[in-house]
């Protein structure tokens, strides 16, 4: 992976993992743009804690395409052990929801066990795996590709679905702006919120301007 300029900050949303990014990893357009930010690999070759070293940006999230297993691509099971432990799927798998409410994927959460089955450690490495559905009328299941987000417990189930906070942006740290399904752009990346002080004055006096009911 290219390297990451400091202070650049990834921040997608589900809808735009599935519908622009994984969208165009599949029809193998945008490549040049989409490999840069999301590198392809086998994510069961690795240990959790090695895989932020290969997603190459220091974050709180790492994001990894990942090719589906033969075994599984023959109706198998899939194979979730890493050298030191395996994934194991929680709860059931959920739809994701494009703007229009429409369901354009289906998200299976997974956590890390320290060891092999029944007797691994469950630790705080999570992921999340998402798959493309094919438009409609035909809406199947994409298998052959998905999305892997790589995290440790958050302490808000919603962190992931945020953009970066009006406080981290006064820091003049630059952001990432992020293309829409749409695809606003991946060429403008690189965004800082300014924040307009005379502006803000005006409207602070405004708001304080004593009423006619208040000099009576």
């Amino acid at each position: 992976m290219d390297e990451v300029l400091p202070g650049f900050r990834f921040y997608p949303t589900e809808e735009e993992l599935v519908s622009f990014y994984l969208h165009h990893k599949l029809s193998g357009t945008r490549l040049e743009d989409i490999d840069t930010l999301i590198p392809l690999l086998d994510i069961y070759d690795y240990n959790p804690w090695d895989l932020p070293q290969v997603g190459g940006a220091e974050s709180e999230q790492w994001f990894f395409f990942s090719r589906q297993q033969e075994r599984e691509a023959r109706g198998g099971r899939p194979n979730r052990l890493t050298a030191e432990g395996y994934w194991k799927a929680t709860g059931s798998p959920g739809d994701v929801y494009s703007s229009q409410n429409c369901v354009i994927g289906r998200k299976r959460t997974m956590v890390f066990y320290v060891g092999r089955a029944p007797n691994g450690t469950k630790t705080p490495w999570k992921m999340n795996e998402y798959k493309a559905v094919h438009s409609p009328p035909n809406p199947q299941l994409r298998e052959e590709l998905s999305i892997c987000r790589i995290y440790k417990k958050a302490r808000n189930i919603t962190v992931f679905n945020r953009r970066p906070s009006l406080r981290d942006q006064d820091t003049a740290m630059p952001v990432i702006n992020h293309p829409s399904p749409a695809e606003s752009s991946l060429t403008n990346v690189a965004s800082i919120r300014s924040f307009d002080t005379g502006t803000a004055h005006k409207r602070k006096q405004q708001h304080h301007q004593p009423t006619s009911s208040n000099l009576s």
